[in-house]
């Protein structure tokens, strides 16, 4: 039996990839601010929870994040940015996962292939930004990519086997989303799960430190 870590287990994808990867004979470790206490804006909680953790897993997945701090929104123009908003989407978006990553090189398993994948955003592509807007999403996420490289260069270097990626799942019917779909076309949190599950199922460590979609296509830095 493959065991995966999923952090963010209470919310949409995360309660979806649990309940789909456990469906598939995996045993799954689910972790959240609202069971665990895990605060990912916190470094002493995300040193006790995840310092708790003995491992080892064969997945880790990051499934992660807000598009405004509670009771905000997106900016959609420059002078709506404000520093206190942006430092608070900055802490959960990049640095909680980077915090979560640094247990990754203890956690994941060393002598099998193993697969970290964390979720980000479309909007985070510098390359495919071409209507502005939602800054500090858009910088967080940008801001989250890059650690994903970095985070798969050094594991690269340890565990040869595995796979660290940044994966866009979509837009995906959450209350995460409800008042931001608009028109976009949306897919259930299941749904998006067995894509997600689909897509890095087919990755090998040659591809590790990209960045894909729901789709498996590749999206631009």
């Amino acid at each position: 039996m493959k065991d995966a870590l999923i952090i963010g287990a209470s919310g949409g994808i995360g309660a979806a990839l649990a309940a789909a990867l456990a469906a598939d004979g995996w045993a799954v470790t689910g972790l959240s601010r609202k069971a665990d206490g895990l605060d990912v804006t916190d470094p002493a909680a995300v040193e006790r929870v995840l310092g708790a953790l003995e491992g080892p897993f064969d997945a880790v997945w990051i499934a992660l994040g807000i598009l405004a701090p509670p009771g905000g929104a997106p900016e959609k123009a420059l002078a709506a940015i404000e520093a206190e908003a942006m430092a608070h989407v900055m802490a959960v978006n990049a640095i909680g996962p980077a915090l979560i990553l640094r247990h990754v090189p203890r956690l994941l398993r060393r002598d099998a292939p193993g697969l970290v994948a964390v979720l980000s955003a479309r909007v985070g592509s510098i390359g495919d930004n071409r209507i502005g807007g939602w800054h500090s999403y858009r910088a967080s996420k940008a801001a989250l990519n890059q650690i994903v490289r970095g985070a798969a260069v050094e594991l690269g270097r340890t565990h040869r086997q595995a796979v660290c990626v940044a994966l866009h799942p979509g837009t995906v019917a959450t209350p995460f989303t409800a008042a931001y779909a608009g028109r976009h076309p949306t897919v259930a949190p299941e749904v998006a799960a067995e894509n997600l599950i689909r897509v890095t199922s087919g990755l090998a460590p040659a591809q590790s430190g990209r960045f894909f979609d729901y789709s498996g296509a590749e999206v631009p830095w």
